[in-house]
């Protein structure tokens, strides 16, 4: 089996290799944020907001534009 793989990157590096990075990218979706948070101290990004706060006062309608 270790041969045939050996044998396979020698022959067809591109093939390989890609078969490495495009395996590895599942992987890193699973590790990544963890490392991120444990060892690095992310903390994330805040919450957008969905709505526009409203003033705490009175509000006037808009006069002066009637057709």
């Amino acid at each position: 089996m270790l041969g045939s793989v050996h044998r396979f990157a020698l022959e067809r590096p591109v093939i390989f290799w890609s078969f490495v990075i495009g395996s590895a990218g599942p992987l890193m979706v699973w590790t990544v944020p963890t490392i991120r948070r444990e060892y690095f101290g992310f903390k994330g990004v805040e919450r957008l907001p969905i709505t526009y706060p409203l003033p705490n006062r009175a509000r006037n309608p808009p006069a002066g534009y009637e057709d």
